[in-house]
């Protein structure tokens, strides 16, 4: 369940970009980067970075995450779906437990089936959400 929940945050994040500001003057390849630079990370463009991410960084692929967050990737810290370092969301932890446990409850109660009428279609609204909206029906499960 872990994997399936990184490889849907690292598709659909909560966070589209992160937004900081140059400590000191810096240098990135041939760009010069003053101190006191706002500087604006687009983390839905690097989690889809095929040099990052490999040819199939627009599939949602669980498995990439089977030895861990840090090796999911070309780079340890690719995966920004909480930031990272001092300023990693203090949520994290406890986000990642409601979305587990409220997961748990669904599928052992319910099948889901999305609805045919369905339109994958990500639309920006600050966070990412579906533009149509996410139709899905729940069957619930008989146990003997």
């Amino acid at each position: 369940m872990n994997m399936v929940l990184m490889e849907t945050l690292r598709l659909y994040g909560p966070v589209l970009n992160m937004i900081r500001s140059a400590a000191q003057d810096m240098k990135l390849g041939n760009l010069v980067i003053p101190k006191g630079t706002t500087i604006v990370v687009p983390i839905v463009k690097m989690h889809r970075d095929k040099a990052v991410w490999g040819n199939d960084s627009d599939k949602f692929n669980p498995l990439r995450f089977e030895n861990g967050v840090s090796r999911a990737a070309n780079h340890p810290n690719a995966f920004l779906a909480f930031s990272l370092g001092p300023r990693v969301c203090i949520g994290q932890n406890f986000a990642l437990m409601e979305a587990k446990t409220v997961l748990t409850m669904i599928l052992k109660r319910f099948r889901l089936n999305i609805s045919d009428e369905y339109k994958h279609a990500p639309a920006d609204h600050l966070t990412l959400q579906p533009q149509f909206g996410l139709p899905v029906m729940l069957q619930p499960i008989k146990w003997k």
